[in-house]
């Protein structure tokens, strides 16, 4: 074992939350994985209360063995964060705690980046020669499939779930990082800003935890959904939010028509009816944007920023319809494919919603 405890080559930072069974295995494999480089072994740990503290405290009697105890903001995602930020090495290694991750890699991965081969490298499953345990219930692995799809698109890996990862510690994004649940390593190669070319993937085998029990639940993929809109809105902001903005119009026409049949039911005039339907309707999609859409804009009165939107919409309905009586009165082939010409004047009052809702109604910080 080499080691210079003041200033190692490699940090290698475990997140840990009651994993007291795995340290010890993980600090004997990651010893001797790095035993001909200097590196240090940083637990960072969200105050399990299981008996942590003292095994790191025997384990750092005879190896590089830190612990880092954390008491507030606790979660994976923060506690890799204070890790990095804590890090002596030149570069670091972020590993799960359960043994799933082969330290027997870090070696590989962190001689990628010292030579200059990325600025970021992920212990991959699915890259040739990357494995999953046999013993991996089929669930866990459409679960692991249908999360790996939806990322996929903001970074350029085949794995970017993975939570092992090397990077050099001068460069950790210093700001923007706001992660929800656990996949920290997705929100630093989105946010780090690094040439697609520069991020690279190492194989290796998945393994299922020894001990303990997996932190996996339904609230943290609920989180991980979060997290995802998040990073798209951050990569593609105005694409994202006219989607979002969209998908708002498509909920409001629902409650419109919903609406709309039911005042029929209870007798209403189908004029009067259409007209009352509106009213539901465009105070949901208000809201819904105010809270989802537009949510990081200026926080108007809420009463003030309705009428506002209220305006926006029925001027916005104006064109739609205006649009579509004057394909249909003006063109022949309108006239003949009134379905076309809807979708048509749809398309012109959604783009006047949308520019007149972003610049107008829910304006800029």
């Amino acid at each position: 074992m080499m080691t210079t405890e003041n200033n190692p080559r490699v940090s290698v930072v475990s997140p840990t939350y009651q994993e007291v069974e795995n340290i010890p295995l993980l600090a004997a494999r990651v010893n001797a994985a790095l035993a001909n480089d200097s590196y240090e072994l940083l637990i960072v740990d969200d105050d399990s209360g299981d008996g942590t503290a003292a095994v790191c405290a025997q384990l750092a009697k005879t190896l590089p063995v830190r612990l880092l105890s954390r008491t507030e903001n606790r979660g994976l995602s923060p506690a890799v964060i204070d890790g990095i930020t804590h890090a002596k090495g030149e570069f670091v290694v972020v590993i799960d705690a359960d043994l799933s991750h082969p330290p027997e890699k870090i070696s590989e991965i962190v001689t990628m980046l010292a030579n200059g081969e990325a600025d970021f490298v992920v212990g991959s499953r699915y890259v040739k020669g990357g494995e999953l345990d046999e013993d991996w219930p089929w669930y866990r692995k459409i679960n692991s499939l249908g999360a790996t799809l939806l990322a996929k698109p903001l970074v350029p890996l085949a794995d970017p779930m993975s939570g092992f990862f090397a990077l050099r510690r001068d460069g950790m994004p210093q700001k923007n990082l706001s992660p929800i649940g656990y996949k920290i390593g997705l929100e630093i190669a989105v946010k780090a800003g690094w040439p697609r070319e520069r991020i690279r993937e190492a194989p290796i085998r998945f393994d299922d935890r020894q001990h303990g029990k997996s932190k996996m639940t339904m609230g943290q993929q609920f989180n991980y959904l979060r997290h995802l809109r998040r990073l798209y809105h951050y990569r593609w902001p105005k694409r994202m939010e006219l989607l979002q903005f969209t998908a708002v119009g498509g909920s409001g026409f629902v409650l419109d028509v919903a609406a709309y049949f039911a005042l029929l039911a209870v007798g209403v005039p189908h004029l009067a009816a259409r007209a009352l339907a509106f009213w539901p309707a465009v105070t949901s999609n208000w809201f819904l944007n105010r809270i989802m859409t537009f949510k990081t804009r200026v926080r108007t009165e809420a009463k003030k920023q309705w009428f506002q939107y209220v305006a926006v919409s029925i001027a916005g309905f104006a064109i739609n319809w205006g649009t579509y009586a004057g394909l249909t009165l003006q063109t022949e082939f309108f006239a003949e494919q009134h379905f076309v010409a809807l979708m048509m004047g749809v398309l012109a009052g959604t783009a006047f919603n949308f520019i007149s809702s972003d610049w107008l109604v829910f304006k800029k910080q």
